[in-house]
Order: structure tokens, then C-alpha cells, then sequence
């Protein structure tokens, strides 16, 4: 018997081990497990949920959050991260501190892919034999576990947010805030700069509020018309710019995309400006919302064609606010 076989016998008794196979790759189950923003959507059993203050998903990273039991009760929990190894496996070992719940385990996560599926096995392993039955009875842990990635399976499979990856450039432009806010929020600015480059502006009209939109029509270098539209969700003046996006139609009507039909029909965008120095960073970060998994796919092996689409775009942008600063 070698090592690792020998290891693995040795511990059996102190071990919760639970397997899933999911409808999703690797990247995706990983980033559902690593971005704060996705794992508080599915993490802990039926009727839990979670408020993290902390997460560094890294090597003596860690993670401090709490679990709000379905009984009122609040569960201090910490993570240390040990290896992360993206999208493979994940080893961290749980509690440690003198104020969290008096439980202490190693995990190791893997994420094997098949096919387009990927299977999830969790290893839990305890001190001892007598500490894993306590936290298995005490916490119902070998149920919970079962229940966790129940609830991990449903969130990729889109029966809640259906949101993807998140796409993200940033650039910096030699203007002050105020002036590329007015770019963004005045008709007059958008007409000069928004689109893929080589496309043309042919009209539009903006209602610049929450609940607004703004619609417009442009024409490609090939002469063929693409309409689309932002739904305003929030305006922060000078800060922040959430939108809903979409393809659309010349009655403002959602629409699907009018070179490849399985990409999303709506994308939340959010543009951040920061100033430092007289000059504005410019942040858009885009993701597929109320999509398929399949449309997800799809958006997020488009980011390489989106970062060159926004790159021609911020061309545009920059050029136009050198003209008028």
C-alpha cells in the first residue's frame, strides 16, 4: 500500500467526504466558490445565510463570515486558505479562533471536469474519529454538506440570479471627472463618441434618470442598423452608472443580438469614475444577467472580442474628450 492510499485509510474515520456532479466547467463552479459576491448567494445548509466582512481567496488568505442559522442563531466562521489552484482544487482549513464556533477541520475541494460537467468532491477531515461524529450530530454536518451543494447546484444552474462572470476594463482619460461624466450623460456628448469603432451614429434619444433610457440606432462600416438601449437603474452624479443593456429594436423593444442569437438579452453594466490628478479612471463592469447557462457560456467566451470592442470605443471616447476639454 502506498502513502497516499495509507493516508486515506487512516483518516476514513475522521473524514465527511460529499460528491456532486454539476452542470457547469471548472471555471465556473471555482469562481461561484471564490467571488464573494456569488458564494453568500448559495453557501451553508437550507434556510442559512451568510454576511462575510473579509475575503481574500489566496494562499494565508482568509475568509471571516457569519451564518445566520434559520433559528436566529449567528455562526462565527473563518477559512484560512492553504492552496488555491485555480480552477482544480481548494484546501483551507476551518475555525482556529477563540471566538468562533468550536469547530476545526481541513478541506480539500476538487473540481474534475467531465465534458462540460464538472465533479465536486469535498473531503472534510477532523482531529479525530470523536470530533467528526460531535460535529456530525451537534451540527447536522454530513446532512448540511448535502444541503450546501444543493444549493451550490441550483445557483449554477441559473434558477436564481442566472448572472455570469463578471467582464471588466478600466482606462484612463486625460479629463477631469466632471467632463467625462457630461460625456455619458448628455445626448449631444453620446452622439460623438458611443459605439464599436467604424460605426456611426444615425439617432437617439436619452432620458437620463433612473428608469430612463437611453435608445439609439448606429450603422456599421458594412451599412447594416443596430439598435440598443440602456435602462437606467442608478445614477450616482459624478460616481457610479448602473444600467440594464440590451439589443434592441426601432421601438425600443428588447431584441436578441443581431450577429449571434444565444448571446444574452440583458447585461447589468456599471460605470465607475474616479478623478486623481485632473484625470478620470473609467471602470465598466458587464454581466449577463436572467441568462441561461448556456447564454452565460456565451457571454464569457466573448470577452476577448468585448475588450476589443470597449477598447475601439475608449478610443473613441478619449479622442472626443481631448476635443472639447
Amino acid at each position: 500500500m502506498d502513502a497516499m492510499a495509507a493516508n486515506a485509510k487512516s483518516s476514513a474515520d475522521r473524514e465527511i467526504v460529499t460528491t456532486r456532479l454539476v452542470d457547469a466547467p471548472p471555471e465556473r463552479v471555482f469562481d461561484a466558490w471564490t467571488d464573494p459576491e456569488q458564494i453568500v448567494q448559495w453557501w451553508g445548509p437550507s434556510g442559512f445565510t451568510t454576511t462575510t466582512s473579509k475575503m481574500e481567496v489566496k494562499p494565508g488568505g482568509v475568509w471571516r463570515f457569519v451564518m445566520h442559522g434559520p433559528d436566529g442563531r449567528d455562526y462565527q466562521n473563518k477559512i484560512t486558505y492553504l492552496e488555491v489552484v485555480r480552477p482544480e482544487r481548494l484546501v483551507y482549513r476551518h475555525g482556529g479562533d477563540e471566538d468562533l464556533e468550536p469547530v476545526s477541520f481541513h478541506t480539500t475541494v476538487t473540481f474534475t471536469p467531465q465534458n462540460y460537467k464538472t465533479l465536486i468532491t469535498m473531503r472534510a477531515v477532523f482531529p479525530t474519529a470523536k470530533e467528526r461524529g460531535r460535529v456530525a450530530t451537534e451540527y447536522g454536518a454530513v446532512e448540511g454538506a448535502k444541503q450546501t451543494l444543493d444549493r451550490l447546484e441550483r445557483h449554477l444552474a441559473g434558477s436564481g440570479s442566472g448572472t455570469s462572470r463578471a467582464f471588466v476594463i478600466s482606462r484612463v482619460f486625460d479629463a477631469p471627472r466632471d467632463l467625462a461624466w457630461k460625456a455619458h450623460s448628455e445626448l449631444e456628448g453620446l452622439k460623438q463618441w458611443w459605439g464599436p469603432k467604424g460605426f456611426t451614429w444615425v439617432t437617439g434619444t436619452l432620458d437620463f434618470r433612473p428608469g430612463g433610457i437611453f435608445h439609439y440606432c448606429l450603422r456599421s462600416p458594412n451599412g447594416q442598423e443596430m439598435w440598443g438601449r440602456f435602462v437606467y437603474r442608478e445614477i450616482v452624479p459624478l460616481e457610479r452608472i448602473v444600467s440594464v443593456t440590451s439589443f434592441s429594436d426601432s421601438e425600443g423593444g428588447m431584441t436578441r443580438h443581431f450577429l449571434s442569437p444565444e448571446w444574452p438579452l440583458e447585461m447589468l453594466n456599471t460605470a465607475t469614475f474616479t478623478e486623481s490628478g485632473g484625470k478620470t479612471t473609467l471602470t465598466i463592469r458587464s454581466v449577463a444577467i436572467n441568462a441561461t447557462y448556456r447564454e452565460r457560456r456565451i457571454f464569457e467566451e466573448g470577452f476577448a472580442s468585448m475588450e476589443g470592442g470597449f477598447t475601439g470605443t475608449f478610443d473613441q471616447l478619449a479622442a472626443y474628450l481631448a476635443r472639447t476639454a
